[in-house]
């Protein structure tokens, strides 16, 4: 990732120097790719703030953690009023907002930045999420604005704007990636209930996910999983496909668990990530899954006739679930805006991840849309578009997750999703049934419907003995 921004960040015009702490990883980069009239190697971390011209722009990108408080400390006695530290890595929000504090009161100014697109994005463009010091955007928005992706009509649109003070960027590139695991768990579950429900093999999976992907879900995920499925096995037999020979065991990094940990922390139902992250930790447990394949049944159903048919609810439900999880994701940026006193742009932000990162898609057009006509709404779901369109996916999003269960499928994406949608829509909740639980058992009160004020019942007292 370092070494691509470097690249990226001198063929926009700029020049740059570079610095790995394995001198031999800098020599190596400036004899080949880098080998470049605008890129200097430097040997110490003082050769390269002596190389570069004030006020300093000094991007990090090492692994989040301890790592950066090192470097940050290493930097702050070798650095002059104004110059400006950025952390490019996937750093906890809340380690953004601590290292802000501490780098403004040495004078200096800070950004945390999330960067999305992989290896590929930081090369071509990236999508850019900034945050921290204001008066840091000015310095660097030439350098970010000119390395991003850029998206619009006549690729005007950069996919980077300032997102807000301290750890606010962080926190929105978090919230990325969270949704991220949720769209990922999504279209696998599309692929295995097509696979095993309605018994497409990957020529016809490819030739559906190239379908979709000229509609509504255009998107780079849904673009790539087309490729994987025409993907032949280097190492197997003619008419191998490689997916199939990948062991079903999934691997993390943790922003997902992160969004899921702060969500509730926040009290806000980020149901869709966190069922996205638990299906990697079940993944995961694959030696307990083959042997539990042994002794727990399940129902044996035969293959949908109609696989055309079943294959567009698919691709409805597979929207609804996109928005559920869209909008959950916006709903959490907004209640921690509230908890830490950020303005955050919601449509600004939904530009940012329309181009040059993993959930680039067209679908974000429409988020932006949304919040452009109504930047204060309550909930994705209840803008006009997204109403309409779930109330016309909804009967075939039902459908879906009935013939999951019926099958014996595991689709906790889509379910949770479907819970999520049916319990926002429903004025009352089973709720009221709990609070009275916890009442009797804890003395934990309740609110009445007809009146104002916390109360407690003796419920011993008030019960009818049953005959």
């Amino acid at each position: 990732m370092g070494e691509n921004l470097a690249l990226n960040i001198a063929s926009r015009g700029f020049h740059i120097a570079v610095y790995n702490r394995t001198q031999s990883v800098t020599d190596a980069f400036v004899a080949d790719r880098g080998n470049q009239e605008q890129i200097i190697g430097c040997h110490s971390i003082e050769d390269l703030v002596a190389a570069v011209e004030p006020p300093r722009k000094i991007m990090l990108m090492v692994k989040a953690g301890p790592a950066v408080d090192h470097i940050i400390e290493t930097l702050i006695p070798l650095l002059n009023s104004g110059d400006v530290i950025i952390d490019g890595g996937n750093t906890q929000y809340s380690d953004t907002e601590r290292r802000t504090k501490q780098v403004e009161e040495a004078g200096l100014l800070y950004v945390g930045t999330g960067v999305s697109g992989g290896e590929e994005g930081a090369l071509k463009g990236p999508s850019l999420m900034p945050g921290g010091s204001a008066e840091a955007w000015p310095l660097i928005k030439p350098i970010f604005q000119s390395i991003s992706a850029h998206v619009g009509t006549n690729h005007d649109v950069p996919c980077c704007e300032w997102v807000g003070p301290r750890g606010a960027g962080h926190y929105v590139k978090m919230v990325h990636n969270g949704i991220e695991y949720g769209d990922m768990q999504l279209i696998c579950e599309a692929y295995w209930l097509l696979k095993h429900a309605a018994g497409l093999d990957n020529n016809s999976l490819a030739n559906v996910f190239d379908e979709w992907n000229r509609g509504e879900l255009d998107s780079y995920l849904i673009e790539i999983t087309r490729d994987i499925f025409t993907a032949h096995d280097p190492d197997g037999k003619a008419g191998s496909f490689l997916v199939d020979h990948i062991l079903d065991r999934a691997g993390a990094k943790g922003t997902g668990k992160w969004m899921s940990q702060l969500a509730l922390d926040l009290g806000v139902p980020s149901t869709l990530v966190t069922e996205a992250v638990y299906a990697r930790c079940l993944s995961a447990e694959k030696d307990a899954r083959v042997r539990a394949s042994n002794i727990l049944s399940g129902p044996k159903l035969a293959i949908i006739e109609n696989s055309s048919a079943f294959t567009e609810q698919v691709r409805q439900a597979l929207y609804a679930s996109k928005i559920a999880s869209y909008a959950q994701g916006f709903a959490q940026l907004a209640a921690a805006a509230k908890e830490h006193d950020w303005e955050l742009n919601y449509q600004s932000i939904a530009m940012l991840w329309r181009g040059g990162c993993i959930i680039r898609a067209q679908f974000l057009d429409r988020i932006a849309a949304a919040y452009g006509e109504n930047a204060s709404l309550e909930n994705l779901m209840l803008a006009p578009y997204f109403t309409s369109a779930l109330a016309e996916s909804q009967t075939a999003w039902r459908t879906v997750v009935a013939t999951a269960a019926a099958h014996g499928i595991p689709t906790p994406a889509f379910m949770t999703a479907l819970a999520y949608y049916d319990g926002y829509r429903s004025a009352h909740l089973p709720a009221n049934l709990l609070q009275a639980q916890r009442d009797y058992f804890g003395a934990h009160t309740y609110q009445r419907t007809d009146r104002e004020g916390s109360f407690h019942s003796e419920w011993l007292d008030l019960r009818r003995p049953l005959s």
